[in-house]
């Protein structure tokens, strides 16, 4: 069975067909969110802390962290923003982290800093991706998100979406990387522009997980870009993406509905065993006013992170919406 295993210095979580779905919590990162930026560029810290503590309390497995805050010289800025983000954050929390950059500098400083076993997010099929990212992970025996897109951009294949996975996998194990060290991306497409998307993805994680045995991941939100009521199509797609074999998600964890989708799934596929995790969240839960759902006391908010207890133009992993 594959597993992935990623680490903080004090936390071991486990990403794999038969574990608790993982969820990434995908808010610091300042992509498209213009006050956070903002702060970061003159480095205040407050939303980043805040963020990360609020993503934990409410059952984040694991934390996104991204500093691209401008398109200006970024070899030059990212890399020590990087570096300072990533060690605030892993001085509050004890979850394991993701380093999500596009510059091959800002991943090699983070990697330098970072304590336990990060996941780097991400590589592409592009050449120059491939020979700069995978000896990084190689040398610091990281797993890495694998993108499925190359030079010619993003396919509307999913053949091709395939095919390009299976390259990442195929060149990540001439490094000697094992394929459960890459977590395959197969990118999900906005349903409202089109609406095969769905279809899609589901197709292609079933062949990911049956012919490459790769654990998968995704930017969740991509699937409701451009519809209203978001959060109540990525609800949706959560369990169905799940049944079809995706083992985690870049996700923004603080929003109730959207949890409320990972725990009855994990329950429902068995990876929530004795249903405790689902018993603990919601055994005092109370509707709120009108009948809508409440959130659970974020004390007993847990995603079920195992039981051992990139820029805007990137639509792969790691997609953020305010």
């Amino acid at each position: 069975m594959t597993r992935t295993i990623v680490a903080s210095a004090t936390r071991e979580v486990v990403i794999g067909f038969d574990q608790p779905f993982c969820v990434i919590g995908e808010r610091i990162n300042p992509t498209g969110r213009k006050k956070l930026a903002a702060e970061m560029i003159v480095g205040n810290f407050d939303t980043v802390i805040k963020d990360a503590l609020e993503q934990v309390a409410a059952g984040a497995t694991m934390l996104d962290v991204n500093a691209g805050v401008t398109a200006v010289n970024p070899n030059e800025t990212e890399p020590p923003l990087l570096v300072q983000t990533l060690e605030i954050v892993q001085g509050l929390v004890d979850v394991p982290l993701s380093i999500d950059s596009s510059v091959t500098a800002a991943i090699e400083a983070a990697l330098k800093v970072a304590k336990g076993r990060p996941l780097v997010n991400s590589v592409t099929g592009e050449e120059e991706k491939l020979e700069a990212i995978l000896p990084l992970c190689k040398k610091y025996d990281v797993p890495v998100v694998a993108i499925s897109n190359d030079e010619t951009g993003i396919s509307q294949d999913p053949d091709v979406r395939f095919a390009v996975a299976k390259k990442i996998v195929e060149r990540a194990a001439d490094y000697g990387i094992k394929p459960h060290d890459i977590v395959v991306d197969p990118l999900v497409m906005p349903i409202g522009a089109m609406g095969t998307a769905g279809l899609q993805v589901f197709a292609l994680l079933r062949r990911l997980r049956e012919e490459l045995k790769v654990n998968t991941t995704c930017g969740l939100s991509n699937i409701s870009f451009g519809l209203p009521h978001r959060h109540g199509i990525n609800a949706g797609f959560i369990p169905m993406v799940i049944g079809a074999g995706m083992t985690s998600a870049i996700m923004n964890p603080c929003r109730p509905q959207e949890m409320e989708a990972v725990r009855a799934a994990n329950v429902l596929n068995g990876t929530d065993e004795n249903c405790y995790n689902w018993i603990k969240t919601y055994r005092d839960y109370k509707p709120a006013d009108g009948g809508a759902a409440g959130a659970p006391a974020p004390a007993a908010a847990a995603a079920g992170g195992g039981r051992r207890g990139g820029r805007a133009a990137r639509v792969g992993a790691g997609a953020v919406t305010e």
